[in-house]
């Protein structure tokens, strides 16, 4: 039989036209396009997480309104729309404007400005300030072409993120960013559209100060699936490629897609909402034939890790929460927690609500994303050098893939004297994080301080066959810490999980920094 034509995997592609152009799959979002241009909304903004298509989305706003009715041949959008009406269209991409102080800043905005004068033909005016110039392109392209601009801004927060803990430089970018963007609510008369992108919420008035009438789509049902690939999308524009990787990793479609759905699905910005998988993990994962964290992969970003030290955030924080929906999406700077941030940066997302009480429920979205996070955890919490512990984290996944605790506590034990002393160790509850990150690592269910009708358990974890009841001692001994699990009868708590329990007493040793010694037992 012969296989399919598979058209390209466009990755880190995110212009519209290239991709049309040179036989790119692309999932087909131009209803929503239609949808988005055809309300009584003229200022528009969607947040979404970093490599989430958002950069494609603004670029296929810019080609529809150009009047490219050419690249949109077979798509939703060819049978809604009838005019195709061309527009005068500035595009300004700020994601290039990071690590910029106030006049590297300043620089990058004039030049993104004079960009789009020359695209359009406009002479520039004379011209000090970003908004001043801001403002007469609007009206000189408006009055050049006759009709009124759209005005498209992708990334707008780029700027600001990196600085988005500190206390000194955000307000002085954040400065320059609200005097560029202030002209557009006075040059209202002259613009079609203008349609904001970016990944985190800064409040009204510390950015868009003169703009009171943005419609803030993220979060509408209407617009769940604008960004992502959601497994119907999959399923249908993508059944083809799905049988040919299928074939390629030797197993089934069925078995791919839940492999897929662990790694990539998982992700919701409103809800109800369909599942959407990572479009940035999903092509390299069809484009390379093989399954890796490839949206974590691409950096890690220094805000994410000083965000959370600036909240003391726990890695066993991190997810699993029930919260009401001022609790994370509210503006960055507004912020009193790590959820905001996790939440608008893709590391947290929403798994479900209550509508009784009006909460969300609050996770990681997948496993590349756990695996991810504690990864880059490691070196605060473990060792700067990870290349050693990958290589104990393999084994101890071994040891444990065959029961085999004692084992992996053995090489846990070695590991731990080789690494370097690090400051902040000389309490449990170190110790305690040090084993949710292992754990968490190897790919398994684990959490910390759960709680039982006679107390609350250090750590528990599960694996496909065995579930551990772990107790932390520091500076004690092993048998204090198992006499506490037969003390409070934890396990009783756990009876019905349907799993072999075996309790683990572990004591830690505050001077050496490692294992001094430990129990197990079956129940």
């Amino acid at each position: 039989m012969t296989q399919p034509v598979l058209k390209k995997y466009p990755v880190g592609i995110q212009t519209f036209s290239k991709i049309r152009e040179g036989n790119y799959l692309y999932i087909d979002k131009t209803e929503y396009v239609y949808r988005m241009t055809h309300t009584n909304s003229t200022y528009m903004f969607l947040s979404r997480p970093r490599r989430f298509g958002k950069s494609l989305l603004t670029s296929t706003l810019h080609s529809y309104f150009e009047g490219r009715k050419d690249l949109f041949e077979g798509l939703a959008i060819e049978k809604l729309e009838t005019e195709w009406t061309q527009y005068p269209v500035l595009h300004f991409d700020m994601s290039l404007g990071k690590h910029l102080d106030k006049d590297a800043l300043n620089r990058y905005l004039h030049n993104m400005l004079e960009n789009n004068e020359i695209r359009l033909g406009i002479t520039a005016r004379e011209a000090q300030d970003t908004n001043i110039r801001l403002t007469n392109l609007i009206m000189d392209a408006c009055a050049k072409y006759g009709k009124q601009v759209v005005v498209l801004i992708d990334e707008y927060d780029a700027p600001l993120l990196d600085v988005v803990h500190e206390d000194s430089d955000l307000p002085v970018l954040r400065n320059v960013m609200r005097n560029f963007y202030s002209p557009l609510k006075a040059c209202d008369p002259y613009l079609r559209y203008v349609f904001f992108t970016g990944i985190t919420k800064f409040s009204q008035l510390s950015i868009f100060s003169e703009l009171n009438n943005i419609d803030n789509i993220s979060m509408d049902e209407a617009y769940a699936a604008i960004c992502g690939i959601t497994e119907e999308e999959m399923r249908t524009q993508m059944d083809a490629d799905l049988k040919t990787l299928a074939d390629k990793l030797n197993i089934t479609k069925n078995k791919l897609i839940e492999k897929l759905k662990a790694y990539y699905d998982g992700y919701h910005f409103t809800w109800p909402s369909p599942d959407i998988y990572n479009p940035y993990s999903l092509m390299n994962a069809f484009g390379k034939e093989e399954l890796k964290a490839y949206w974590f992969g691409s950096g890690t970003p220094t805000y994410l890790i000083e965000m959370l030290r600036k909240y003391h955030t726990l890695p066993s924080e991190i997810g699993n929460v029930e919260v009401s929906l001022e609790d994370f999406d509210v503006a960055l700077e507004l912020a009193s927690n790590h959820l905001p941030l996790l939440y608008q940066a893709g590391y947290l997302t929403i798994k479900d609500r209550d509508t009784e009480f009006d909460s969300y429920f609050l996770d990681l979205p997948n496993r590349e994303v756990r695996l991810g996070l504690m990864n880059s955890l490691v070196p605060s919490y473990v060792t700067p050098d990870t290349r050693p512990s990958n290589k104990v984290l393999r084994e101890m996944a071994r040891c444990l893939s065959r029961n085999d605790m004692d084992g992996a506590l053995r090489l846990l034990q070695t590991f731990l004297s080789t690494v370097p002393y690090t400051d902040h160790t000389d309490y449990e509850g170190h110790y305690q994080q040090v084993l949710y990150i292992i754990f968490s690592l190897m790919g398994y269910y684990v959490d910390v301080e759960v709680h039982t009708p006679k107390g609350r358990v250090d750590v528990v974890m599960r694996t496909a066959h065995t579930l551990y009841i772990i107790e932390i001692k520091l500076d004690k001994n092993a048998e204090a810490a198992m006499k506490q699990i037969d003390l409070k009868n934890y396990p009783e708590r756990f009876a019905l999980c349907g799993l072999p329990i075996v309790k683990v007493g572990v004591n830690f040793d505050s001077e050496r920094h490692t294992i001094e010694g430990w129990e197990i037992r079956p129940l």
